[in-house]
């Protein structure tokens, strides 16, 4: 089934610094009321993000003249998120997710009982907080974020990556891909899934297959981290073919004597050998683990972090996935690290 991602579908706008004119009141942000948000959210399920402000915060105005006034930025907003713009010390009564909230008082700069759901004590502007899943996780961030410190939240959400990652984790890596690429990694070999096809025969491995796309930002950080991780990388050699397979390809696939080929995926132009190998469990990002027949094994839904896939690979390629349930072998494996770690 295809991911929410896709139906989002956006280039990510990291690079782009595509300014407009500024405006310190909204930016060229798409704000909504809450009520607006929860009427649409309704009907078409999106990342919600409310930005907390007051009258009186600079701050709260000059991220509006610069990061929600880059038109990239504020496209990419647009178009995967619901929007909101919340004033922390407004006197208006709401309705969020069934409650409803009121000011504490009439009496100026007293903060509205909303402000004090998300913020707590920690009342200090801006604030924002990005919520998903039907409004059940909710990440929040303080002080004013420049384009820089937004991106990687924005992707973390929209990707569904805080279903496999801290936002802390997935943060470096995020930043080892678009901006501080001199980090430390070692050589991955990347075959096609026809060269493993051949390869197989001769030497048999389990096959991970990185399914790639050029609006998946979470497969591009895969790409450029997790599998070059120290850790990752060696371990990947000697038990695995990693095949890297693009769902946007045009050309016609042989694989195990079938044909495949680029069709429509409820309504979206993909390659159907992304279906056919993951048992049509295909979302974006995804890894497909393949045994030595090439027959599937599992499928990895969401973004891997290195420190998420290492136990998910050492459970397939040696073959304990034949002996034990995954919930048993990683509770050994997490006593043996923490066990390790005392030492």
């Amino acid at each position: 089934m295809l991911s929410n991602t896709l139906t989002n579908f956006i280039f990510l706008f990291v690079f782009m610094g595509s300014f407009s004119a500024q405006n310190e009141t909204s930016g060229l942000v798409n704000w909504l009321t809450l009520k607006e948000m929860q009427e649409k959210n309704k009907v078409v399920p999106k990342p919600v993000f409310i930005d907390f402000y007051t009258d009186w915060c600079g701050w709260c105005k000059h991220m509006m003249k610069t990061t929600y006034s880059n038109q990239a930025l504020a496209n990419y907003i647009n178009a995967n998120f619901y929007p909101v713009k919340f004033n922390a010390e407004g006197k208006d009564t709401v309705e969020y997710n069934g409650k409803i909230y009121k000011p504490l008082s009439k009496e100026p700069k007293t903060p509205h009982e909303l402000a004090i759901k998300f913020l707590g004590n920690k009342l200090s502007y801006p604030s924002t907080v990005f919520i998903t899943n039907n409004f059940e996780y909710n990440l929040l961030t303080q002080g004013f974020l420049e384009d820089k410190k937004i991106e990687p939240i924005l992707v973390f959400m929209v990707e569904n990556a805080w279903r496999t990652s801290t936002f802390d984790e997935f943060n470096i890596h995020f930043n080892h891909t678009f901006y501080d690429t001199a980090f430390k990694k070692k050589a991955v070999k990347v075959y096609s899934i026809t060269e493993v096809e051949k390869l197989i025969q001769k030497k048999p491995k389990k096959v991970l297959v990185n399914f790639e796309s050029s609006f998946c930002n979470s497969c591009r950080i895969m790409s450029k981290t997790t599998f070059v991780d120290t850790s990752i990388a060696n371990y990947l050699n000697k038990n695995f073919y990693l095949v890297s397979f693009d769902v946007e390809r045009d050309d016609t696939v042989k694989f195990k004597n079938e044909k495949y080929f680029k069709t429509l995926i409820n309504g979206y132009p993909m390659h159907n050998l992304g279906a056919k190998l993951s048992n049509n469990r295909f979302s974006m990002p995804a890894l497909c683990i393949l045994d030595e027949q090439l027959n599937n094994l599992d499928v990895l839904n969401y973004y891997q972090s290195p420190e998420q896939i290492k136990p998910i690979l050492k459970y397939f390629a040696e073959n304990s996935y034949k002996k034990m349930s995954w919930a048993d072998f990683i509770k050994e494996y997490s006593l043996a690290k923490a066990s390790k770690a005392k030492k």
